[in-house]
């Protein structure tokens, strides 16, 4: 499978920044907000660490080697 620069690009920004927005309102959260914090930060820290997956594992993919058959007509 070939590396993709383009679609990791496309999960990894959306994650950060919902992952963001998350954390900042689970810290930063006031009124019926504030009620919701450990819901908000459950839901940033798996964004955040989907994101770093996404990027972690296919880089891990693009450093095996090509079988030796795939030469073959």
């Amino acid at each position: 499978m070939a590396d993709n620069r383009v679609a990791r690009g496309i999960v990894l920004v959306p994650c950060l920044l919902l992952g963001g927005a998350f954390l900042a309102t689970a810290v930063w959260g006031q009124g019926v907000a504030a009620e919701n914090r450990p819901l908000a930060a459950a839901l940033g820290l798996g964004l955040l660490l989907a994101g770093v997956l996404a990027q972690w594992r296919v880089s891990e993919a693009s450093e095996t080697p090509p079988d030796a058959n795939d030469d073959a007509p």
